[in-house]
């Protein structure tokens, strides 16, 4: 399994998405001048904007790895003499997985250092007027690019099936807006004013929200920008969720890549 994620990192380091990135990066630089718009709220525009950024380059790089690194290579037959070494189909699949989720985290910490540089020009130019809570910022940054490894690992369970790049893609993609909507739908049904709503719609609602993915729970911008704290139980809470998760998606895709015939 280390065998794969060592290629699969180095790989992605050496494609042009990587530089790409760093192009990116660039955008950053616009900041601190479209902040200072609003010299009231300079600072906290600065911070939204950034983690807005980093959050749609992360979204970006999921789709586009997690969507076409595993089915590129068995397309193109690169699957065929890897699998020959004597390792496990389900090595091969996490190991390429973990390469992607560590370069994922690797382009958010460094996209969360501009972000920082960013934000302590604008806060430079306007001072905030509160101090600026930066374990906050960096716990959203985190959980971005966890709620992002989830997506990867769902491209990655469509992979394990799909015969083209349509289904882990567009499959993705669907995930990322049912996963952002989820708890949305879920308190719009099961609240006291709602009425109209039998209570079998109601259930199998709740059953499907218990299995989607719940991408708000993985969401801190606002508690970042405007100072909320946030309870300890509910950051282990998420932590925990991701983690169980993430450990069912990746087990039922190595299950069915398992299964899979290699024509």
């Amino acid at each position: 399994m280390l065998n794969h994620f060592e290629i699969t990192f180095k790989s992605i380091i050496r494609d042009r998405i990587f530089h790409g990135i760093i192009f990116s990066a660039l955008i950053f630089l616009l900041i601190p001048s479209v902040a200072t718009l609003s010299m009231r709220q300079a600072t906290e525009l600065s911070m939204t904007l950034s983690l807005s950024l980093i959050s749609f380059i992360l979204l970006l790089l999921s789709l586009f790895l997690g969507g076409t690194h595993l089915w590129r290579d068995i397309e193109r037959r690169y699957t065929y003499p890897v699998l020959s070494w004597p390792s496990s189909r389900s090595a091969y699949l996490v190991g390429k997985f973990s390469g992607i989720a560590a370069f994922i985290f690797l382009v958010a910490l460094l996209l969360g250092g501009v972000a920082v540089l960013t934000v302590l020009i604008t806060a430079g130019i306007y001072p905030p007027e509160r101090p600026i809570v930066w374990n906050l910022f960096f716990l959203s940054i985190f959980f971005d690019a966890c709620k992002y490894i989830l997506i990867v690992a769902f491209a990655f369970l469509f992979s394990s099936v799909a015969t083209s790049f349509f289904l882990p893609v567009f499959g993705s993609i669907c995930i990322y807006f049912v996963g952002n909507a989820s708890q949305q739908v879920h308190d719009y049904i099961n609240a006291p004013a709602t009425i109209g709503i039998s209570s079998i719609t109601k259930n199998m609602a709740t059953f499907v929200y218990y299995i989607l993915p719940n991408f708000s729970a993985f969401d801190f911008k606002i508690n970042a920008v405007y100072r909320v704290p946030i309870q300890v139980s509910g950051v282990l809470m998420t932590g925990v969720y991701f983690v169980v998760y993430l450990c069912m998606v990746i087990s039922v895709a190595t299950l069915l890549f398992e299964k899979r015939e290699m024509n």
